[in-house]
């Protein structure tokens, strides 16, 4: 009874400010419909956003109603506190009729139309966007009501999307369409313009909106071209219209891998012609591409990679496999875009450029292995590397294979914080068998022999090939022991017998007591040092330079007897053209013949000559 007294007082009030709120809103939404109160709703509306708004043209509305509707004219909506002042879209004219929530039912846009639209969607690198319906930086973020109806002819965008690299200026429709289904309207969306400086077009056709629930996914196709390429895609919205969470199979085919930089934003390697498949999916700021498959040429990967930008930078973790990966396949000259080098002979180290801004973008952590990795005409395989870039440096260490029954690793630092990056390269072999260099004919190898080399330079550059055209350091490689073509040998110190040899296409080897070959790299430039060839018959040394800018060689070599010599010609061996196609020609400017040559040439110090030129 108390407790009735008590609460009668508070429900009779309550009932009573009730009352008065229905019939003050009642007036409002009446005064509204008759256009009074025009500011006060447009402050309203504004503050419900958090969007400064103006309605520069006649507003028309009926709120009171289970089904309210407005019309507006000449809108300008402007950007969300969390972005820098600036305008959203310009709209001539909104249409936008609505459910208001009742029981079990939530509120929805039953039908929006937007004529004589322009948008001007914004997105920074920290993935703050203005046209977000809530604060990215919020923990609690509000469900965006389902659009039942829409409307949008040939709409003005201007996009600027610093986050995914993306600038697109063009026409943007959407509409409903017949679809499959009795009485379906599916949405279409479909776009043309200029996406980041080439012409692009693209289709979404998705799920009829009428039948859109925050309960089930929402599904849709995606097609885009451009510059040759084609991307597309086949997936679903878990939750309709909530973008952060994205489910989709996708794949790409076209002239070069690098196109998709036009589609995606993202900078990739020329190749040549290329596919590409794959899955991806997207929760909040972390992406995942998973079952990748990419072939071009004769080159296959395959594998994972996930980004999450939850700090900020883009922090990148890539799990990649090759059954076969060759260079060749990969840079401008892949992809037919390279200079035209007329009648030189193509270099053999690659040109395919690291962007330095890439590296720069964010970090990463990469993990490769390959079966057989093909440098030019040599073979490695059981390849493996770790890659890692940090705040613009990219280090890979170790990249280790095997070569020719031999090891190789090597270490790389590459700074890319400037825009010409400096790179440090350590790279050593051990075992490498001379034998199974790739030769002409089908005869026996002009060496055999467990070859050790190492190759340590600094240099500046964006590809192999420019980091060696500016490379600094030393290059050396040494011959503990084995055997040559005994025709090779004679032929640096031309006499009868050589030329016997060598006209009888003998395979007779001579034994290699030793060889050590140590160049001094500056600019570019290598300059021999030690080139010391010691063979049982002749001791052969040489000189000379290799130009890494052009890959030209410029080397001579002059063969020493140890022993007695008849009608020897005393003419050096010039080693010329390029690292990819050498050619040896008698440098016969001055030659010296002499009838005996008694052959005074001693065996070189081995020790002494290996001690100094083992890496």
């Amino acid at each position: 009874m108390l407790r009735s007294l008590t609460l009668r007082p508070v429900l009779i009030g309550t009932a009573a400010l009730s009352a008065t709120l229905i019939l003050i809103g009642a007036g409002f939404v009446a005064a509204v419909d008759a256009g009074y109160f025009r500011g006060a709703f447009t402050r309203f509306l504004a503050a419900r956003s958090g969007r400064q708004i103006v309605i520069g043209g006649t507003l028309k509305s009926h709120l009171f109603s289970l089904h309210p509707s407005i019309t507006a004219e000449r809108v300008t909506i402007g950007n969300p506190p969390w972005m820098p002042a600036g305008t959203t879209a310009e709209v001539g004219k909104i249409s936008l009729l609505m459910q208001a929530p009742w029981f079990g039912r939530s509120f929805s846009i039953e039908r929006l139309q937007m004529d004589a639209a322009t948008f001007y969607p914004v997105r920074d690198s920290t993935g703050h966007a203005n046209w977000q319906w809530t604060d990215p930086d919020k923990s609690a973020a509000k469900t965006m009501p389902i659009i039942h109806g829409l409307s949008v002819p040939g709409a003005h965008m201007v996009l600027d999307d610093a986050r995914r690299h993306l600038q697109f200026d063009g026409t943007v429709s959407a509409q409903e369409v017949a679809g499959a289904g009795a009485g379906a309207q599916a949405l279409r969306i479909e776009g043309s313009g200029q996406l980041n400086g080439r012409a692009v077009s693209f289709e979404i056709v998705a799920d009829p909106l009428a039948t859109a629930s925050h309960d089930r996914p929402y599904h849709f196709t995606f097609a885009e071209r451009s510059s040759g390429s084609s991307l597309n895609a086949r997936g679903f919205l878990p939750q309709p219209f909530d973008f952060g969470a994205l489910d989709a199979d996708f794949d790409a085919a076209g002239a070069d891998l690098k196109d998709l930089y036009f589609l995606t934003g993202v900078n990739l390697v020329n190749t040549g012609a290329y596919r590409l498949s794959g899955k991806f999916e997207r929760r909040g700021t972390r992406s995942e591409f998973s079952e990748l498959a990419v072939t071009s040429g004769q080159s296959d990967t395959s594998g994972s990679v996930s980004i999450d930008s939850s700090s900020g930078r883009p922090n990148l973790d890539a799990d990649l496999t090759a059954q076969f990966l060759r260079l060749a396949d990969l840079g401008e000259r892949a992809a037919g875009r390279a200079p035209d080098p007329g009648t030189a002979a193509p270099l053999l180290l690659s040109n395919a450029v690291l962007r330095p801004s890439a590296v720069r973008h964010g970090e990463a952590l990469v993990k490769f292995r390959a079966r057989r990795v093909q440098v030019g005409r040599i073979m490695l395989s059981a390849v493996s590397a770790k890659l890692t870039i940090d705040h613009g440096v990219l280090t890979v260490a170790p990249l280790l294979a095997d070569v020719l029954d031999g090891k190789l690793a090597m270490h790389l630092k590459f700074d890319a914080r400037t825009d010409t990056p400096a790179v440090t390269a350590d790279l050593k072999i051990s075992g490498v068998q001379l034998g199974q260099v790739e030769h002409k004919g089908s005869g026996p190898a002009p060496f055999e022999g467990l070859m050790q080399g190492r190759v340590l330079i600094t240099g500046r550059g964006s590809s192999l090939h420019q980091v060696a055209a500016s490379a600094n350091g030393t290059v050396t490689a040494a011959l503990p022991h084995g055997t040559m073509r005994a025709s090779l040998a004679e032929l640096t110190g031309i006499d009868l017998r050589g030329l016997g040899l060598l006209l009888t296409k003998s395979k007779q080897e001579a034994e290699v007591r030793c060889a050590v070959a140590s160049f001094q790299a500056h600019d570019g430039t290598l300059s021999a040092q030690t080139l010391v060839v010691d063979t049982e018959p002749v001791l052969i040394t040489g000189e000379g330079l290799i130009r890494l800018d052009t890959e030209a060689l410029d080397l001579t070599l002059l063969g020493h007897p140890k022993s007695i010599r008849i009608l020897r010609l005393r003419a050096p061996v010039a080693v010329r053209g390029s690292l990819s196609h050498p050619s040896i020609d008698i440098h016969a400017q001055h030659p010296t013949l002499k009838i005996v040559d008694l052959g005074h040439a001693k065996d070189a110090d081995c020790a002494a000559l290996l001690a100094a030129g083992l890496p």
